[in-house]
């Protein structure tokens, strides 16, 4: 009598999602497959859907854990003592803005926002996950003014246009466009946030 074949456990969640955000940040978003990624982990293209439904909702969960993890660093800097608002702020824009072209997660962005008109699943889990991102941004705002640092204004729909700022900065940053250089880009995001806000950022 033959002996059953044994079968191979699933693979952890976040490490399939830390490989996904690997290949991507190698090879870019248009060579990612699931059979490619299966192949990868050592699991089928089949065992991936089942457990993520589609590569929409994976390309989500990718996101969410790359900004889960950065989430942790934007706390840290939120939170140092004795930093000013504007000097956390600038923290804030650091983490926010991409790298540079190829910036894994905002390539991960662009894609599903391009993805987001045909699926409300992936609008809801959009706005899930840039929910954190708001409301620390806000509370940062609320923070500046109670001090003193900012001018006084509606937190929240200034969080909303400086979000905006950053990310109207990131996109082109991210693919790679010629001209974009991002120490430009840090400045400006900085000047128009310090005139926005009403700000006097310190001298360097």
């Amino acid at each position: 009598m033959t002996e059953p074949r044994s079968r191979r456990p699933a693979r952890p969640r976040e490490e399939v999602l830390a490989v996904a955000m690997a290949e991507i940040a190698e090879h870019g978003l248009a060579k990612l497959t699931m059979a490619g990624l299966g192949k990868q982990l050592g699991m089928s293209a089949g065992h991936l859907m089942y457990y993520f439904g589609s590569k929409d909702q994976l390309l989500l969960e990718t996101l969410r854990w790359s900004e889960d993890q950065l989430g942790e660093r934007r706390r840290v800097a939120l939170g140092r003592r004795g930093a000013g608002a504007w000097e956390r702020f600038a923290a804030y824009a650091e983490l926010y803005l991409a790298d540079g072209p190829g910036d894994p997660r905002w390539i991960l962005w662009v894609e599903v926002w391009g993805r987001s008109p045909a699926s409300a699943d992936l609008r809801a889990g959009q706005l899930e996950i840039e929910a954190p991102w708001q409301a620390d941004l806000r509370a940062l705002i609320e923070d500046g003014v109670a001090s003193g640092e900012f001018r006084a204004g509606p937190a929240e729909e200034r969080a909303a246009q400086l979000r905006a700022l950053l990310d109207g900065y990131s996109v082109p940053l991210a693919i790679g466009l010629p001209g974009v250089d991002r120490a430009r880009s840090v400045a400006q995001v900085r000047a128009a946030a310090a005139a926005l806000l009403g700000a006097r950022p310190p001298r360097a």
